[in-house]
């Protein structure tokens, strides 16, 4: 469990990253943004906790 739960925040993060990094300019972009902050913060908290 305690792997799974690492693996899964390092899945969590990298994908964040990625969709921070792919965000277009526009409000949909702003959308994909926050989605990938809100994916990011779950990774990171997921993190801590193992």
């Amino acid at each position: 469990m305690r792997r799974s739960r690492r693996v899964l925040a390092l899945f969590l993060v990298v994908l964040g990253g990625l969709l921070m990094y792919l965000a277009p300019e526009v409000w949909g972009g702003l959308a994909v943004l926050a989605l990938g902050v809100v994916i990011e913060l779950v990774g990171i908290a997921l993190e801590r906790k193992a």
